[in-house]
């Protein structure tokens, strides 16, 4: 997706000369400075020349990182200055600048986020009304997305217990807060992960009780989806990876912006990929290797 940025990039300048500046959020610590009256963020122009010393206004933060933890290698800690990426992160988001995505987007499309709006009643609160049965017809797409932290109910727990007790490790995948791909449990090394970080114990009348070590609270368990398969050929590189039984995955676009305050001013459909992988395969993402981009025919 870097050479996708660059054409938007290249767009933004010869239809707008509007520049395009890459920083990583280290270098932000330093040369960009938050005005608290106004919310104005402005960089320190250090370049040689003619533009030595001007000061340009940022009006759009683009994170091409911020996702993953490694992008903040000196930690969390603020109180003593030392946590200099996420110092930078929190001075763009106080900032006037629009942010894609600010904070607020950025964990909703966290797992746990997810998790909690698949909830009862999370959904059926957005309709009211004579659309009360959209609620119920959007859940028949929802995969079933059980907790692990200390906020797990009884059926948070029952899916759990199907892991551990009833061989269901091949119907659930265990999902860190990640993007990407590589980062997930399947089949055995899932039942391994939670046997791991469980306690069981059984009580007088037979039962298999299970407390959640804190350690999965990072993770959701998710209901795994066994999409229809098809014979397929894929490339990469424009060289042929292989033929065989292939699984594919179609994910929909959509672009919202939205005031300050939260008033909405633009929310549409933006497009879609599909991905595509052989059927033997677990992880799904393009860039980690796992997946190739595909076109849907329909027919």
């Amino acid at each position: 997706n870097t050479v996708d940025q660059r054409l938007l990039e290249f767009a933004l300048w010869d239809n707008h000369e509007i520049p395009v500046v890459r920083m990583s959020l280290g270098e932000i610590h330093e040369r960009v400075t938050l005005d608290e009256a106004s919310g104005r963020l402005t960089i320190q122009n250090d370049d040689q020349g003619d533009n030595c010393g001007a000061v340009q206004e940022v009006a759009v933060v683009y994170f091409r990182a911020g996702y993953a933890p490694t992008d903040y290698p000196s930690g969390y800690n603020t109180a003593d200055g030392s946590g200099i990426e996420w110092l930078a992160r929190e001075r763009l988001e106080r900032g006037s600048a629009a942010k894609c995505p600010n904070l607020g987007y950025h964990l909703a499309g966290t797992k746990k986020v997810q998790q909690e709006l698949a909830r009862r009643g999370a959904v059926e609160q957005f309709f009211e009304g004579d659309e009360a049965d959209v609620a119920a017809q959007i859940r028949t797409a929802f995969a079933g997305l059980y907790s692990l932290g200390a906020d797990a109910n009884e059926e948070d727990m029952e899916a759990v217990k199907d892991v551990l007790f009833n061989d269901a490790k091949g119907q659930y995948v265990l999902k860190p807060q990640r993007e990407g791909g590589g980062y997930n449990y399947y089949g055995e090394n899932l039942a391994n992960k939670l046997k791991e970080n469980c306690t069981i114990t059984v009580d007088d009348d037979g039962n298999n009780d299970v407390t959640l070590s804190p350690d999965l609270s990072e993770f959701i368990l998710m209901e795994r989806l066994f999409p229809p398969q098809q014979r397929a050929i894929l490339l990469r590189n424009g060289q042929v990876e292989g033929t065989g039984m292939s699984i594919s995955e179609l994910g929909c676009f959509g672009a919202i912006v939205s005031s300050g305050d939260g008033e909405v001013v633009h929310n549409e459909y933006a497009g879609f990929l599909l991905r595509t992988k052989f059927s033997g395969v677990d992880e799904g993402g393009v860039a980690s290797g796992f997946a190739t981009l595909s076109s849907p025919y329909l027919c």
